[in-house]
């Protein structure tokens, strides 16, 4: 019993920090999904009518109140319908988050093969975009394309990609290792802070990952640079074995020696 009481006395001591670590958290999360598009600004006015309306309470402004008062139920319902694709795109999130999946890492990768058709494009300055899928299901995604559900390759990747195909300037959808559908559309970002100077598929693929946990690997048509877009945010001019490093960990995989070998017997093949 006295060990219980202990703990407990401990207990009560860590909570209103328990407490505050938890809000701030939770507040910083919230700030930095609504940084991503427009919603600052409209949060900004919706802090504001809170200002005046406690202003108001404070000060005992009776007109000012009532008609805040008039105005209150139509403000819940503008906010609910002005805010209705962050709200969306929020419980998107939580609903993707892999916290209670549960099952064995996989023991084979992928990876090197898209890397190396990537550094491939890279090098002759052609465009590319591949889609790693992971919770969310892009089934909406893969319509927009040509199904293959082939066996991926960077033979495979280099034909769609490296000529003036009618594949070429969409996106490729790739699950473990499949390549499901190739020529698919993207939405495009709606995050207004993105360089000027990105093109449409950088857009495309920091959009997919503003409404789902995919990841996209984008090479740049202009300078054949290596990107990667997660979880709302970009990571531009990336080292092929830093590209190699993030998909690994984004993508629960490890490297297994035979596919490995498997790869680089493609790799000389290629060459």
């Amino acid at each position: 019993m006295v060990g219980i009481d202990k703990l407990l006395y401990i207990y009560n001591i860590i909570r209103p920090f328990l407490d505050i670590a938890v809000l701030t958290f939770l507040l910083y999360k919230v700030y930095d999904f609504i940084s991503l598009t427009n919603s600052l600004q409209i949060i900004t006015a919706v802090v504001i009518v809170a200002l005046a309306y406690g202003i108001a309470v404070l000060l005992n402004l009776d007109t000012l109140l009532w008609i805040l008062d008039i105005l209150a139920p139509g403000l819940v319902v503008a906010f609910a319908v002005i805010f209705q694709p962050e709200i969306r795109k929020l419980f998107l999130k939580i609903g993707q988050t892999g916290w209670f999946s549960f099952g064995s890492r996989s023991k084979h990768t992928y990876v090197d093969a898209v890397l190396i058709a990537a550094e491939m494009l890279s090098s002759q300055k052609r465009g590319m975009l591949a889609v790693f899928t992971r919770h969310s299901k892009l089934d909406d995604i893969v319509k927009t394309g040509t199904k293959l559900n082939a066996d991926l390759s960077s033979s495979l990747l280099l034909t769609i990609f490296g000529k003036d195909t009618t594949l070429h300037d969409g996106a490729c959808v790739i699950q473990g290792g499949k390549l499901i559908s190739a020529g698919c559309f993207l939405p495009i970002s709606e995050n207004y802070s993105i360089k000027k100077t990105f093109g449409t598929r950088h857009r495309a693929a920091l959009g997919l990952t503003e409404t789902s946990d995919a990841v996209v690997l984008v090479v740049s048509e202009e300078t054949g640079a290596l990107s990667l877009a997660y979880d709302s945010k970009l990571n531009y001019d990336l080292s092929t074995s830093e590209v190699r490093k993030i998909l690994e960990n984004l993508l629960d995989i490890t490297p297994d020696a035979k596919t490995m070998e498997d790869t680089i017997d493609e790799h000389k093949t290629i060459d």
